[in-house]
């Protein structure tokens, strides 16, 4: 059986969503408390959703600094797959393992809802199980998601192939009244270069099954799955 380490940092709310996700698609799962500095011999690392630290300072950036953050990076540089989903996202980030910046939303306003997205690249160990741009429909839920970096690195990001999924109509339409919090060309979620750690804004791990009402979200875990087993 794979193994995944769920990182709990103070103000975590996600982290037992996401433990249930990842077992139920079958995920042996150690949750890792963020003062630790011994990281357990595991095949995936997940950085779950909530409000690390209460979002003081800037979202992710006190939760940066944790002493299990060293062992993540160490993970990532030497190809561990790491996802970071929502403030999971922000602290990816803030330890520059992303590239870019999470912003206060464009209307200052907290989000929660269902959003449609689009596969931006499905060559990925994270996305292998999606179509090439299909669209899917994951909540979100964040006060701090709006993407942003330099023109010159998000040129570099566009045609690095390193976003992942974009926020979208029903349709697939991704234009500005799709994008939920002012991201720069509606990104949603994306990719290091090597394609081993993704960062994404909406929460997988809240439609994995069909009691959550729906599972969009079960493919993202399910490729990651099939591609740590080969």
């Amino acid at each position: 059986m794979k193994k995944a380490a769920v990182i709990v940092f103070p103000g975590s709310n996600c982290d037992r969503d996401i433990r249930v996700a990842l077992e139920g698609v079958g995920y042996d799962v150690d949750m890792v408390w963020h003062a630790s500095h011994d990281l357990p011999k595991v095949d995936l690392i997940v950085i779950p959703g909530g409000f690390s630290y209460g979002d003081y300072l800037r979202s992710g950036a006190i939760s940066a600094h944790s002493p299990i953050m060293r062992e993540v990076k160490e993970f990532a540089e030497n190809g561990g797959y790491v996802l970071g989903i929502c403030n999971g996202f922000q602290v990816l980030a803030e330890t520059h393992l992303v590239p870019g910046t999470l912003m206060r939303n464009r209307d200052l306003n907290f989000i929660c809802k269902d959003v449609f997205l689009k596969v931006a690249d499905n060559d990925s160990a994270f996305t292998s199980e999606y179509e090439a741009e299909q669209v899917i429909k994951i909540p979100v839920a964040h006060h701090d998601g709006n993407f942003f970096l330099q023109e010159a690195e998000l040129k570099a990001l566009e045609d690095n192939g390193q976003v992942a999924f974009r926020y979208c109509d029903e349709s697939g339409a991704v234009n500005d009244n799709s994008n939920p919090n002012g991201s720069l060309n509606n990104i949603a979620g994306v990719f290091n270069e090597k394609k081993n750690v993704l960062g994404m804004m909406p929460h997988p791990e809240r439609v994995w099954e069909d009691a959550l009402g729906g599972e969009d979200g079960k493919k993202l875990f399910e490729s990651l799955l099939k591609e740590i087993g080969n």
